[in-house]
């Protein structure tokens, strides 16, 4: 096991909630954890798992490794003991999000999430900073736009993307701005990759339309048909 220092040793153990804990011992035990030795855990989500631990004050660094097959897949390690203490600072100022903060964005913007543009009901929309907190620091709710709606799985989809991109390190806020996470409806790149997407939900009578375009363009491999199909219409 890897040799930690006391103090860093004791705040470890000192973690009663038993999600973190679970995660914490683990890796205590294995000097890492894998995201699909979360999903053994209970996590359906890993990055849900590096976010509860990090919330404890925990330094907790993301990198790639290997499963048994040789896929590629996430991992997480303890980082650096020292930032321990900056990293309890930044938790203690960060404040739980308001229901008029929720309220005043779906007056704005419309009960619907702003990644998959999918209305929902407002009590399942979750509001998220659109910079991540790890990156851009607690934000004013007076600027309701520093935030944005998410659905649950839009939101699971972008604390993973996030916590696997380059910036997640490098902490550029401008570089975020800039993503389509942060902001889908004016955006440079995705994750810092050069990629345009579109994201359509069928809902409702709609559904029908989607069984239609599937009808046009064959059951199998249909997300690439409909691509091409796109490709073809545009040209």
């Amino acid at each position: 096991m890897k040799k930690y220092p006391k103090a860093f040793l004791d705040r470890l153990n000192a973690v009663t909630a038993k999600r973190p804990r679970t995660v914490i011992q683990h890796i205590l035990a294995h000097g890492y954890v894998t995201t699909e030795e979360l999903k053994n855990l209970g996590y359906e989500h890993p990055p849900r798992a590096a976010r509860d631990v990090r919330e404890q004050g925990i330094p907790l660094e993301t990198y790639w490794t290997h499963d048994s097959a040789g896929r590629r897949i996430g991992a997480y390690r303890f980082g650096d003991p020292r930032q321990m203490e900056d990293n309890l600072s930044k938790k203690a100022g960060r404040t739980v999000l308001s229901k008029a903060l929720k309220k005043a964005l779906v007056e704005k913007y419309g009960s619907k999430c702003f990644i998959y543009l999918q209305p929902m009901e407002e009590r399942l929309l979750q509001v998220d900073h659109r910079i991540p907190y790890e990156i851009g620091g607690e934000q004013s709710e007076a600027d309701i736009d520093c935030y944005m709606l998410l659905s649950p799985s839009a939101n699971r989809a972008k604390s993973w993307t996030c916590e696997h991109c380059p910036n997640w390190t490098r902490k550029d806020k401008g570089f975020c701005l800039r993503c389509f996470w942060a902001h889908p409806e004016g955006y440079t790149h995705v994750a810092g990759r050069e990629q345009r997407q579109i994201i359509i939900t069928f809902t409702g009578d709609e559904i029908e339309d989607y069984n239609r375009l599937i009808s046009l363009v064959g059951p199998d491999a249909a997300e690439t048909a409909i691509k091409k199909l796109i490709e073809d219409f545009i040209r």
